[in-house]
């Protein structure tokens, strides 16, 4: 038993600056990650979360649906790219709400969202495949970052939106199921116009479900 505690007591007089080390790098490692929590909760940034949001007319109204919402590591599967993102994402505008991705990347990016937003219509295409009745839907998708005042929360959107809807916007301004949703109306205004311009900025996609 000696022999134990003689070992255990050299041990940490060799490397007692080694855990004190550790400690205080571990203990400032939390107080950085609980104060960038505090100010992401301040400002309602929440740019480690992408929001996969339908926008929609109905009847004249525009409306807007979460099909789903996860972390960006879960989607795009590598530290780098996550902090890439995140950092194009904080410099749009009010009027830029495209994240400005590069070019070379953009597919990378846009084509990891369409998979997750595919593996939901799944059966769809397995209906299909089965040789039993269906509807095909064109979609486009892009990745945005509404910065608006009026924006409750910011964080990485990945907008899906009917490619003859945002093809052939109405002219008059639709009604809104919320006043503050007027910021997604102009967001579809400025995507429309970026879609003829910079039509690699977006992906389309097909959505096929049982019909």
């Amino acid at each position: 038993m000696d022999q134990i505690i003689d070992a255990v007591n050299d041990l940490i007089n060799d490397h007692w600056l080694k855990f004190v080390t550790a400690l205080g790098f571990t203990a400032i490692g939390w107080l950085i990650a609980r104060r960038r929590a505090a100010s992401e909760w301040k400002q309602r940034e929440f740019f480690h979360r992408i929001n996969f949001s339908l926008t929609s007319l109905r009847d004249g109204t525009l409306t807007i649906r979460t099909l789903a919402e996860k972390a960006c590591r879960d989607v795009f599967l590598n530290d780098e790219a996550v902090r890439q993102l995140t950092k194009a994402a904080q410099q749009t505008t009010a009027g830029q709400p495209l994240i400005p991705v590069p070019k070379d990347d953009c597919w990378y990016f846009l084509n990891a969202v369409l998979n997750e937003v595919s593996e939901q219509f799944a059966a769809g295409l397995l209906t299909r495949e089965a040789g039993q009745s269906t509807t095909s839907t064109s979609y486009v998708i892009c990745l945005t970052n509404e910065c608006n005042g009026q924006v409750r929360t910011r964080k990485i959107r990945a907008l899906v939106v009917r490619k003859d809807l945002l093809s052939n916007l109405p002219k008059e301004r639709p009604k809104f199921e919320s006043p503050n949703h007027h910021v997604r109306w102009e967001t579809l205004l400025h995507l429309a116009a970026m879609f003829k311009k910079e039509p690699w900025q977006f992906l389309e996609m097909e959505v096929v479900t049982p019909a």
